[in-house]
């Protein structure tokens, strides 16, 4: 038998107390978390999760726009639940110096996360301004009056002549003064590529002239697959001297490319001398008549290699083109007949 002394047990007293503490720690954390930690949690939510929104709509956020007045302006516009939760979440993200203005398309039931993000990205929504051929300088202003995303005014009437029909995509806010400055350059680019490639021999020798050209085969005829045919007519009697004889240069110089005529030539103004009535002047007149299209432009650089002299509208909505008077006497008549039939003078 051991007689050695024991020691007696630790007193286990103070244990038990660290372990109530941590436990009450461990709870108080716990409770800690969900009251605070459930709020961010939804907040969370609601800047991630889809919205109430029920179809695709628009918003403009305007230029100077700083984040407080960014979700303001989407609260109002119902875009988001709440104008605090989308200004914590974006700065959060680190975002609220990179929202860009603009006008921008927000999908249905987007997040406000996503529409932070299209407005970082600052993709606005684009709008088609198209510019058609054979359009005057004068209508091209009038045409952009009525283009209500546009801003501003167009001081002056650019020369004819000097814009590209095309259709330029613009966000809304940009000015009728940028649009012309773009229609601009785009003919100024078309045309200095075209003239290089352009045929030999041709019987003019600037680019102003080949526009003149141009605008008059754009007025003649609206078909693509005949454009090169009617530009080699007026090559071919520029070439021979012979007068070009284009009714839409007579309309011209009556209403100086405000609008249309409204109505037939009349035989005085067939017979009267105006630098743009080509029954009665040389050549060219002094000006293009309208602003033509890079095809019309082409085809004046590159015309279809022919004998054509002539051509009349032959009921189909293109021409019939001949070499000899003869045969567009033929072809002349033949187009009066479809007049009487379709009762037109």
């Amino acid at each position: 038998m051991d007689d050695t002394p024991t020691t007696p047990d630790a007193p286990k007293k103070p244990k038990r107390r660290i372990l109530r503490a941590l436990a009450f720690f461990a709870i108080s954390f716990a409770i800690a978390l969900v009251v605070v930690g459930a709020p961010m949690w939804l907040a969370w939510r609601g800047f991630v999760g889809p919205s109430d929104v029920p179809e695709r709509t628009t918003v403009l956020i305007a230029d100077g726009s700083g984040l407080n007045s960014i979700a303001n302006q989407l609260e109002r516009e119902n875009l988001v639940a709440d104008a605090l939760m989308f200004r914590i979440g974006v700065e959060l993200h680190r975002k609220s110096s990179a929202l860009k203005a603009g006008e921008y398309e927000i999908p249905r039931h987007a997040s406000m996360r996503q529409i932070m993000r299209i407005l970082v990205e600052g993709k606005p929504i684009l709008h088609p301004i198209t510019i058609f051929e054979g359009m005057t300088s004068w209508e091209v202003v009038e045409h952009l009056k009525l283009q209500p995303v546009l801003t501003g005014s167009v001081p002056i009437v650019p020369a004819e002549g000097t814009l590209l029909p095309e259709t330029y995509l613009v966000t809304r806010g940009t000015s009728r003064q940028d649009v012309v400055d773009r229609m601009r350059k785009a003919q100024r680019k078309v045309i200095s590529e075209l003239w290089d490639n352009r045929a030999e021999g041709l019987p003019f020798d600037t680019i102003e002239e080949a526009l003149v050209l141009a605008s008059i085969v754009e007025k003649e005829t609206g078909q693509g697959d005949e454009r090169d045919k009617a530009a080699s007519v007026f090559v071919n009697r520029l070439e021979l001297g012979m007068r070009l004889q284009s009714d839409p240069t007579i309309i011209y110089g009556i209403t100086n490319g405000e609008g249309p005529l409204g109505r037939r030539i009349r035989r005085s103004e067939i017979r009267a001398v105006t630098p743009y009535n080509t029954y009665q002047i040389d050549g060219l007149p002094p000006t293009p008549i309208c602003n033509p299209g890079a095809a019309a432009i082409e085809a004046v650089l590159n015309p279809a290699d022919t004998e054509y002299l002539f051509f009349v509208a032959d009921g189909t909505g293109g021409h019939a083109f001949a070499r000899t008077n003869r045969e567009h006497e033929r072809n002349v008549r033949v187009w009066r007949q479809i007049q009487r039939e379709r009762g037109l003078r």
